[in-house]
């Protein structure tokens, strides 16, 4: 990747007000590089063990490509997002999954979000990390179609969301981004300083 390429990908990441400039930036350097391909064809079956060099060839020429524009694409949204995404496989699950967050109109967009926010509860024996995680983006997308939760409500929409096994600590802190210490505590940034640590505990 050109260093012009990447100070593009640095320097023009994705917000909340540039998505169509963002996805042209994206599509003009998946081009260049020859990888937009991914992008425009399904992902072709993993060849057999008989299989032809010809075969193999174009299995593996997709698999690279694929795993290079998703680094591009990380590259260049935010760390909440890339965080969300980063175990996505194929590149245009990617692509489609922001196009829902900021490809809609307005109106919709943000009554997805409102509408996820409030019903959101987090699944018995999911990773309490994707769920905040969802949660972070839903409130990212609801502010850049002008609906703004204040961080006090963020802070009250994830704790309720989550089981009663949990035992929620709030404290004023600065971090710079979302750590996992380990299986059962979690600190997060929740727009200003704001620190939610999440500690798992059994009642008896």
């Amino acid at each position: 990747m050109s260093t012009s390429i990447i100070t593009l990908l640095v320097a023009q990441k994705l917000n909340d007000e540039n998505y169509k400039q963002w996805k042209s930036n994206i599509n003009t350097i998946l081009m260049i590089d020859d990888l937009r391909f991914v992008l425009q064809e399904d992902c072709p079956q993993a060849p057999a063990p008989n299989a032809t060099v010809a075969v193999r060839n174009i299995y593996d020429r997709w698999i690279k490509a694929n795993d290079k524009a998703k680094v591009d694409i990380l590259a260049s949204i935010s760390d909440v997002l890339a965080k969300k995404h980063e175990n996505s496989v194929i590149t245009k699950e990617i692509m489609d999954s922001l196009q829902s967050m900021f490809g809609q109109p307005s109106s919709q967009a943000r009554h997805e979000a409102l509408n996820s926010i409030y019903n959101s509860r987090m699944k018995k024996d999911s990773s309490v990390r994707e769920h905040v995680l969802n949660l972070m983006v839903h409130f990212n997308v609801a502010e850049s179609n002008m609906t703004v939760i204040d961080e006090q409500s963020q802070v009250c929409f994830i704790l309720e969301s989550l089981p009663k096994t949990f035992l929620p600590f709030c404290s004023n802190a600065e971090i710079d981004s979302l750590r996992q210490f380990d299986a059962r505590e979690m600190t997060l940034k929740v727009r200003i300083g704001e620190v939610v640590s999440v500690v798992a505990v059994t009642f008896s």
